[in-house]
């Protein structure tokens, strides 16, 4: 190629190439990622509706489009370079570019199965911070949350503690008001009630979803809730 590597901000007229690009990768991806569950004429909608006012869409391009980046505030929702280009340095020019505009950090989802990706993004700092079973994504295929921590690792990784927090205050809120509206419909109410079974049952079942901990501590951590549930619940009524 007779020009040297550019990168910029995409434009309208950029977005037909993108979706062409963005198409190509995936296909040629499989089975590290598994295939598109859109037709290509919805996925080329869908590019070509992006509102480039609410994300930064970046392109690298030397004679031709190479490769193109999607920013929101927090997350790095897409980094796609041509089959035929990979392994060039254009996937780490448009890492570089995200870092700079998010120096505070930010989040990505990969596949699980995706092991090139995962193992670019680990070689140019990002860690991996969470799995998930893929019930949430549409191709229901396990997936793992990456994150580069920005220039204050501390701050960042305090930040998403903070989310988690803040979700965790509201299924808490959530549980305490459910144990208490239960108990006027079993057989026997308050701690008497309790149902070591179920409990245990419950435990194993959380347990899946955050296998580091393990069914037993779970089972400790489900056991305080509900005590305290229904502790709460006997002290509103007095």
């Amino acid at each position: 190629m007779s020009s040297e590597l550019t990168l910029r901000p995409a434009t309208g007229d950029d977005l037909p190439d993108i979706a062409q690009l963005y198409l190509r990768v995936r296909e040629a991806a499989v089975p590290a990622m598994p295939p598109i569950v859109h037709s290509a004429d919805s996925v080329v909608a869908w590019v070509t509706g992006w509102d480039l006012s609410e994300r930064d869409v970046w392109v690298a391009e030397q004679d031709e489009l190479l490769g193109f980046s999607t920013l929101t505030p927090t997350w790095l929702d897409s980094l796609y370079v041509d089959p035929g280009t990979q392994r060039s340095g254009v996937g780490t020019a448009l890492l570089d570019v995200a870092k700079g505009l998010r120096p505070d950090g930010f989040a990505l989802w990969v596949f699980e199965s995706n092991e090139p990706a995962r193992a670019f993004y680990r070689r140019h700092g990002l860690v991996e911070l969470e799995g998930t079973d893929g019930s949430a994504n549409e191709e229901r295929s396990p997936d793992l949350r990456m994150a580069w921590l920005g220039n204050d690792p501390l701050d960042f990784l305090r930040r998403q503690i903070d989310e988690v927090d803040h979700d965790l205050g509201l299924l808490l809120a959530r549980q305490a008001a459910l144990t208490s509206a239960v108990q006027d419909h079993k057989p026997v109410g308050g701690a008497a009630g309790r149902d070591p079974v179920r409990e245990h049952a419950i435990a194993e079942a959380v347990a899946l979803q955050a296998p580091a901990l393990g069914v037993d501590r779970v089972a400790r951590i489900v056991d305080s809730i509900i005590t305290e549930s229904l502790d709460a619940h006997e002290r509103s009524r007095g």
